[in-house]
């Protein structure tokens, strides 16, 4: 399994990706965990929702792997619409979602912190949209709840990455401890929130959903249509078999 369910507790949900060997997922994990996140969310017994991941790092994006295997822009199309449910599962989960960051956190990876409520990083943790770098397009929308406008321009026309450290500076990061208190970090708020009247939270995550500024859905499908018009116009293709070719894949 790509993705599971527990509980700590009882009533916090855990979502655990485990997709070794960098937790980039295949169109079906994206599904797979959007199925998770609605699952916990629509459980009344469920208050909190804690999202981590096992290996070397929290998320790597989509596989690319996948897609160059796969003629046509089937895989391509089934990517970008797994990463949209799975983001957008994340947004409206009825509780609200923390999400546990250790080591990259990078493309998709942005797109389901960005769009969660509470994040807890390791000091290790690093956060990037490397898309650019992969003819691509995406995350964006979620990358700008993280960081001030000029900086997220930044960082996504360069493809660098910005440390748990940095992001804390900014309140988007809540706390960033040593690798191994993350879980517990995490717990820790979600406990918290689990406390609550859960009558009165999940009102309150619709309330705030409600009054966002940005509508985070329309937004990256938005991005998304920039990302099929390189494919169209080869530049995607070439970008990640080139990446592929560097990592000897």
């Amino acid at each position: 399994m790509t993705v599971t369910r527990t509980r700590i507790d009882e009533h916090i949900a855990v979502i655990t990706v485990d997709a070794p060997p960098v937790n980039a997922l295949p169109v079906a994990g994206w599904f797979e965990l959007a199925d998770a996140v609605r699952a916990a969310g629509a459980d009344l017994g469920v208050h909190a929702v804690v999202l981590r991941a096992e290996g070397r790092g929290f998320n790597a994006g989509v596989d690319i792997k996948e897609i160059q295997a796969t003629s046509g822009y089937e895989a391509l199309v089934g990517a970008n619409r797994g990463c949209h449910a799975a983001f957008g599962a994340v947004y409206d989960c009825a509780v609200p979602v923390i999400a546990a960051v250790h080591g990259h956190c990078l493309g998709g990876g942005i797109g389901l912190v960005g769009n969660a409520d509470v994040v807890v990083a390791s000091e290790d943790a690093t956060f990037g949209v490397p898309e650019v770098e992969r003819g691509a397009l995406g995350a964006a929308t979620h990358l700008a709840r993280l960081v001030p406008p000029h900086l997220m321009r930044t960082l996504y026309f360069t493809a660098r990455t910005v440390t748990a450290a940095e992001l804390q500076g900014f309140g988007s990061v809540y706390r960033v401890v040593p690798a191994s208190e993350l879980d517990e970090a995490a717990w820790d708020v979600a406990r918290s929130i689990a406390a609550k009247d859960t009558r009165v939270i999940r009102a309150a995550k619709e309330a705030l959903n409600g009054i966002d500024p940005q509508d985070v859905h329309r937004s990256y499908r938005f991005e998304q249509g920039f990302t099929f018009e390189l494919n169209l116009l080869g530049a995607a293709d070439d970008a990640r078999q080139s990446f592929l070719d560097e990592k000897g894949s």
